[in-house]
């Protein structure tokens, strides 16, 4: 009889899409599989034969508001996004918070991003094995410093592993007056103290859904930590317009501009520069936005799986998103990024340093003449002759399959009552002894 798995995936659909793959993954092995998510992706969990339970919290929303474009703004600032998440997030935080208590109802295994680490207070809580989800490097290591703090790099292997350290001890501090009262009033559990969850939760497995093709494996992470592979979710039913077909038919592969759930500062001026780039450099466009806006040689699609559409492109331009970057390069493409904030410009850099695309491009910089210069060299042999050649080595990995197979070795948890018990007696936090008897093997 399968487990029951409860997947916390909050986020854009970046974030989503990859753990809609697990689920799918595990269900296909007889597991129970329900994700916790903003309504606005309902759908796609559905159809993937998944259970779905709802947040009120919808990032697209976020994006779009004043708020959340002052988050966009922080850059490479990991403080300044931190206090700008802290400030949209703490007045949802109560609502947020009880709802994932309620969605991990039942559940005999809880898998979740670091962010808070709620899947480790659930964990606690309900007296189950969790795993962590990293969509990109956020394991302290000394061969690079965190996404988010880049430059540390200078000083050395012990500056970059303290980044990772600092950042999650600042991130604790922001989010822990919310989440400990969390913890006393609805898990009733006792609060954390300053120094945070982190260095216990981290002993549990970490599921890195990201490949070593782009990410080699650092010697210095531990056992538990697995690089699994990017997990692809492929829609092999999903079926294209006339128009869009017709698009592609009428030309020579057209190049692909979106930018995800990032929304520039003046969409209509960005929209603008890109279609005039495009064309200087001579190419056809497909471009992320209002359909109603196509034209003769721009077609303009709101939602089209990147699994079908990527392999009938020449290139790609977009904002770095870990699963975006993945589709292009697992197509075989030619790669610029425009990044945005975040871990974005991180993925940007690896597409440069591997040859697969030019210098990157951060939105703030983007004109007509910084673009149109990048355009006219990224679909030459260099770039798409190395893009082709990590396409090969990404298509012949399986993310899914490996995380599926790590998550198999974790210890029943007729295993771990013992511990539990044991611990509760012995007055340790539950979240430290649990953490130790499910690490993996390697």
């Amino acid at each position: 009889m399968g487990r029951k798995v409860v997947i916390f995936a909050a986020g854009s659909r970046g974030d989503l899409q990859p753990c809609v793959a697990l689920g799918r993954g595990l269900a296909d092995r007889g597991d129970e599989v329900r994700l916790i998510s903003s309504e606005s992706y309902r759908g796609l969990i559905e159809d993937a034969g998944l259970a779905f339970r709802g947040l009120s919290l919808d990032p697209a929303k976020i994006v779009d508001s004043p708020e959340g474009q002052e988050l966009l703004s922080g850059g490479r600032n990991p403080a300044k996004f931190l206090r700008n998440m802290k400030r949209i997030a703490a007045p949802l935080a109560e609502k947020l918070l009880a709802e994932v208590d309620d969605g991990t109802d039942g559940a005999d295994l809880v898998l979740a991003p670091t962010l808070g680490y709620l899947g480790a207070h659930i964990a606690e809580h309900r007296g189950i094995p969790h795993a962590l989800i990293h969509f990109q490097p956020s394991q302290p290591t000394g061969r690079f410093p965190h996404p988010f703090l880049p430059h540390a790099r200078l000083l050395g292997p012990y500056a970059n592993r303290l980044t990772y350290e600092a950042l999650d001890f600042v991130t604790w501090q922001l989010t822990r007056p919310f989440i400990n009262t969390w913890r006393t009033e609805r898990l009733k559990l006792p609060p954390v103290s300053l120094l945070g969850p982190q260095r216990a939760a981290r002993t549990a497995p970490v599921l890195c859904a990201f490949s070593s093709v782009l990410v080699p494996r650092p010697a210095d992470w531990p056992d538990n930590v697995k690089l699994t592979g990017f997990w692809f979710l492929d829609q092999p039913h999903w079926e294209p317009s006339p128009e869009l077909t017709a698009f592609l038919d009428a030309g020579p592969p057209p190049v692909y501009v979106g930018f995800g759930s990032m929304l520039p500062a003046d969409p209509r001026e960005t929209d603008l520069k890109v279609r005039t780039a495009l064309r200087l450099a001579g190419f056809r466009g497909v471009l992320q936005g209002d359909p109603s806006t196509s034209e003769d040689d721009m077609f303009v699609v709101n939602n089209v799986p990147h699994s079908w559409l990527f392999p009938r492109m020449a290139a790609a331009v977009h904002h770095g998103g870990a699963g975006t970057t993945a589709e292009s390069l697992r197509a075989g493409l030619p790669t610029l990024v425009c990044p945005f904030f975040g871990d974005q410009p991180y993925w940007a850099d690896r597409v440069h340093a591997l040859g697969a695309g030019p210098t990157p491009l951060p939105i703030r910089h983007l004109t007509v003449e910084s673009l149109t210069s990048r355009l006219r060299t990224l679909p030459t042999p260099p770039h798409r002759t190395r893009a082709q050649t990590l396409a090969s080595s990404l298509n012949a990995e399986d993310g899914v399959a490996r995380a599926c197979e790590s998550l198999d070795l974790l210890q029943p948890l007729s295993e771990l009552s013992g511990r539990q018990a044991s611990s509760r007696r012995s007055g340790r936090p539950i979240l430290r002894a649990q953490s130790r008897a499910i690490a993996s093997p390697r």
